[in-house]
């Protein structure tokens, strides 16, 4: 499992996830040089304040404090945050997987802080879509690099997985075609060339792509059987 430790510092591991949120049709880019909408969620007073003066010096005004986690989903809608830093200090289990729950939710990067940890959290946070997992790192000078790691992961794994869903979405296009020419050929009795060109003008006609009336061939034969 990928770690990463400021220089100098001791204490203080970063877990950074491996795997991409589902990116929900609300998604945005984010941006490191803005000022961003951050959601902190603590019921500790004193450990939030470490987090708020750290954003606040790195330039980011616009900080809502959550303390309470009843309804937090609702809540975290409601402010749709840019970023969403989670403090847990000492969480239970059941805590945890209610954070896990939120960051599986949002399409958004998902910082979280806790003083102890083990292997099968931090990969059950990492499964979740948190974009970076910090373990007895919370200081007001870390907040600033870590929010900046955390951006940048999010945004990193949002790329590759726009990617592999584009990718698959050509392979199944491509499978559809390959499909509904073979199914063209048998019921005309034409060439694969003659076939694909058909397919082609009717797209053109129907101001379709040839995907589209691949899948159309194919519904339409299974319909006949």
């Amino acid at each position: 499992m990928p770690t990463t430790r400021a220089r100098g510092e001791p204490t203080g591991e970063i877990h950074l996830a491996r795997n991409v949120q589902e990116i929900g049709p609300k998604t945005r880019g984010t941006t490191l040089s803005r000022d961003l909408r951050i959601a902190v969620i603590d019921k500790n007073p004193l450990r939030a304040a470490i987090i708020e003066e750290g954003l606040r010096a790195a330039g980011h005004m616009s900080v809502v404090r959550i303390d309470e986690t009843a309804e937090l989903l609702d809540r975290i809608r409601a402010i749709d945050p840019d970023v969403i830093l989670i403090d847990l200090e000492s969480p239970s289990r059941d805590v945890l997987e209610q954070m896990f729950k939120v960051s599986r939710s949002v399409a958004r990067p998902v910082a979280m802080f806790v003083d102890r940890s083990d292997a099968a959290t931090i990969d059950a946070a990492i499964d979740a879509g948190v974009s970076a997992y910090i373990v007895d790192g919370l200081r007001k000078d870390r907040v600033k690099p870590i929010l900046d790691m955390t951006i940048s992961r999010f945004n990193a794994f949002a790329k590759l997985k726009k990617e592999l869903q584009t990718a698959k979405s050509q392979l199944d296009d491509r499978k559809a075609i390959d499909r509904a020419k073979a199914l063209v050929m048998r019921a005309k009795a034409i060439p694969e060339e003659q076939a694909y060109a058909l397919m082609r003008h009717v797209a053109m006609n129907e101001n379709k792509k040839i995907a589209e009336v691949a899948r159309s061939i194919i519904t339409a034969a299974e319909l006949l059987r």
